[in-house]
């Protein structure tokens, strides 16, 4: 089962031999710099933003690889009927991702994990409990 982690500066997605053929993609590396919001949702699949891109999605089981969307791209690993860590990235960061997502067996874990995260990252945005919607195309920022 795909975990996730700091490692020294870094937030690690690390994933089982069988996720890492799956998803068509290895272990996910991106700097705690870059890390500007981290949340817990507990209906998995609320975490699932976009469309599926690269990887294996077996519906209302189990989903794991790379999604798009009008705002990038979020790379996901989760299980139907857990809680999803979901960590948002800065679009400036070095990762061409804009969330990662990530299952949890238990919703205390989920809980653990996220304010692990949090207390790690240096630039933490709290000013609201929640991820932030999409953007739609044509729409100001004003």
């Amino acid at each position: 089962m795909a975990r996730i982690f700091v490692d020294g500066d870094d937030l690690v997605v690390h994933l089982s031999w069988r996720e890492r053929a799956a998803a068509r993609h290895g272990n996910v590396r991106a700097p705690l710099t870059a890390v500007i919001r981290v949340t817990v949702e507990p209906d998995w699949w609320r975490a699932l933003r976009g469309v599926p891109h690269r990887g294996v999605w077996i519906p209302g089981t189990w989903c794991i690889g790379t999604r798009s969307h009008q705002a990038g791209m979020d790379f996901v690993a989760i299980r139907a009927g857990r809680p999803v860590v979901c960590v948002e990235l800065r679009t400036s960061s070095p990762v061409p991702f804009s969330l990662l997502g990530v299952s949890v067996p238990i919703p205390a874990e989920a809980t653990n994990t996220a304010q692990s995260i949090c207390g790690k990252a240096p630039e933490i945005d709290t000013s609201t409990p929640w991820r932030q919607p999409l953007p739609v195309p044509g729409e100001n920022s004003a």
